[in-house]
């Protein structure tokens, strides 16, 4: 088990990152991301020793915080409520961590996307099974259904990411239109 202070370092390194890509994009020097975290470089690469393994982290916190989430929404009420407020969210992630997504070199990214994918779908299995059981949704909707409609509405609309986006809202609502029995 690492040391308290190595955790605290990782994390604030991740933190850091998180923020500095979003703001410089995925090729910032990572000296920056060093500095940000309030750490040196040789810290930062005892932790991550490339930027592969820092975008990988990176991008691995950003689906565990996305399906924690989801999880969180197996509680809420009414279920179809949950299912779409889960479903913007994704469609806010696809929008705004593609980029991330993709500086991971190609190579390497498969075995990790399958995980991750993984982790998606069941998290909207679970979310889609209960607004089902409910009778709130269509009862021959798949998971698979909702994650392409969902990216393509990440992908299409222009204000996808922002916390108060007319067209994907839109868009949404149509599809949740589309799958109320």
């Amino acid at each position: 088990m690492p040391r308290a202070d190595a955790r605290r370092n990782r994390e604030l390194l991740l933190a850091a990152a998180r923020d500095v890509f979003a703001d410089q994009g995925t090729d910032a020097p990572l000296d920056v991301v060093a500095r940000r975290a309030g750490v040196g470089n040789a810290t930062m690469y005892r932790h991550f020793p490339t930027r592969r393994d820092l975008l990988v982290a990176v991008y691995a916190g950003e689906v565990a915080a996305l399906t924690a989430e989801g999880r969180d929404l197996l509680t809420e009420d009414p279920p179809a409520d949950a299912l779409f407020s889960w479903l913007r969210t994704f469609i806010a992630h696809v929008a705004t961590k593609t980029d991330l997504a993709r500086a991971i070199p190609e190579c390497e990214r498969s075995a990790l996307f399958d995980d991750w994918h993984t982790a998606m779908h069941e998290t909207t299995s679970a979310l889609l099974a209960r607004a089902q059981k409910a009778g709130e949704v269509c009862p021959d909707l798949k998971a698979t259904d909702l994650l392409t409609l969902a990216n393509g509405i990440a992908l299409a609309a222009e204000d996808a990411a922002a916390e108060d986006a007319p067209q994907t809202d839109r868009l949404l609502r149509l599809v949740r239109q589309g799958t109320t029995p």
